[in-house]
């Protein structure tokens, strides 16, 4: 991955990040309407603070993202591809497992509703990503970008998902998901050489 496609990918999650939150967060106040605008001007800070807002989630995104990458190296250094591919889904299955059940059973600490919602639109999101991902690529890609779309996000989201608060889960979870999905779409596009550095390397010497 060359500088300039990094950068691509980089300030085009920031986009989709923003995005996302400027989405969410209309949707909200047209739902709930908790804040009263005075004014247009009222209107547009908020609207800034929502796109500030996604872009701060878009980076920390991206941040798992690396990290999904690295961790992925790791485990096909470590383990067979074959047995790899199947660590992952049993972790992608017991990351939704624990979002659904475990943590309001053994902990009681969310309303059991509120659990099953958030991690049946997961389990949405990646199934439709991973769909898209193998229609774009093969076969192979399915397990792994079902697990970074359920457990890497599961992850993501813990953080505020101790608030406790429903409106705060769905301003980082639109966003996040959002961001994640286009980059691991993005990825197989971006890591495939280009016409011309395809070239280079096959005639790295010029005559």
């Amino acid at each position: 991955m060359s500088i300039r496609k990094w950068f691509y990918l980089f300030w085009t999650t920031l986009l989709i990040g923003a995005g996302g939150a400027v989405i969410a967060g209309l949707s909200l106040q047209l739902a709930n309407g908790r804040i009263e605008f005075k004014s247009v001007t009222d209107f547009i800070i908020y609207l800034l603070i929502l796109f500030g807002y996604g872009v701060l989630v878009s980076v920390y995104s991206q941040l798992g993202f690396f990290a999904y990458l690295i961790l992925n190296y790791m485990g096909i250094g470590v383990f067979p591809r074959k047995v790899w591919k199947y660590i992952q889904l049993v972790l992608a299955v017991l990351s939704l497992l624990e979002l659904m059940f475990l943590r309001t059973f053994m902990g009681g600490e969310r309303n059991v509703a509120s659990d099953l919602t958030l991690a049946v639109s997961i389990f949405l999101s990646a199934v439709i990503v991973s769909y898209f991902k193998v229609r774009n690529t093969n076969i192979s890609a399915w397990i792994p970008t079902f697990f970074f779309m359920t457990a890497v996000s599961i992850v993501e989201v813990i953080g505020v998902l101790r608030i406790g608060v429903d409106s705060a889960t769905v301003f980082i979870v639109v966003p996040l998901i959002a961001c994640n999905a286009f980059q691991i779409l993005m990825l197989h596009r971006i890591i495939k050489p280009s016409a011309t550095e395809m070239e280079y390397n096959t005639n790295p010497v010029p005559k």
